[in-house]
């Protein structure tokens, strides 16, 4: 999908008004969290989005735009997040998966120098999604650590998925484009997201359940357009249920 239009603000702390802001958000900052016992900050990106409007997951579907952040902080090393299961989302008739009404994402800051306080901004580029989807750019900038844990933070690390086993099953094999990848899944009733962590640069699809929901299959195609040695080990299925989320790190090729 093209998008035709960029939009640009920057947002410090306290937050801008809300006529500052992309269309369908009404606030978007950066919590501040705090320091954990090993040197690293925990904190989080907040959204908080206007009636109607959504915004998107990390592997959100075939059209959405899932956040991205470019870091401009200071002794920022390695980034990990935490991201919350997601719900499903329908546009235009098409699935997507993101959040409404309110989205908390924390992540673990690791320094790049040990002892030394990590400085969080960031330009954050992600989704907005009303009955069209528009992509909005925010320059966002944290305030210095607190001293104790967020509550708000902590209850939106509990909602990531939990680590599944056994791994599914699962068999590969080539289509003409690429490659294609069928898992038996857990439960038929659950909402389903598959990825592929191996390479960046591969497009894979929304998956396909079968009538019995019992398997879900997803075409995976590089850029060379040619089928390609796909590991087992990087494909990732996350199964989303009313009671919370499952997330199994690879599969058991047969």
């Amino acid at each position: 999908m093209r998008y035709a239009l960029i939009l640009s603000v920057l947002v410090a702390l306290p937050a801008h008004a809300a006529d500052d802001l992309p269309q369908g958000l009404q606030s978007a900052r950066l919590l501040p969290g705090w320091t954990d016992t090993d040197g690293n900050r925990i904190a989080a990106l907040e959204l908080v989005l206007e009636p109607g409007w959504k915004t998107y997951w990390r592997s959100p579907g075939d059209t959405g735009l899932p956040p991205e952040f470019d870091w401009q902080g200071s002794n920022i090393g390695d980034v990990a997040f935490h991201w919350p299961a997601p719900e499903e989302i329908e546009s235009a008739g098409l699935r997507t998966l993101g959040y409404h009404d309110r989205l908390v994402l924390p992540f673990t800051v690791t320094p790049a120098e040990s002892n030394a306080p990590v400085g969080l901004s960031a330009e954050v580029t992600f989704g907005l999604c009303e009955n069209i989807c528009i992509p909005a750019k925010l320059t966002l900038a944290a305030p210095s650590a607190g001293n104790a844990p967020d509550p708000v933070i902590e209850t939106a690390i509990a909602r990531a998925p939990t680590p599944g086993t056994p791994l599914p099953a699962c068999t590969i094999g080539e289509i003409e484009d690429g490659m294609v990848v069928t898992l038996s899944l857990p439960d038929p009733d659950a909402l389903v997201a598959v990825e592929y962590t191996g390479d960046p640069d591969i497009w894979i699809s929304a998956p396909q359940i079968s009538a019995d929901g019992t398997e879900a299959a997803a075409d995976l195609v590089a850029p060379s357009g040619k089928p390609f040695p796909l590991d087992p080990t990087q494909i990732v299925l996350t199964s989303i249920t009313d009671d919370g989320a499952t997330e199994y790190q690879g599969c058991a090729a047969g």
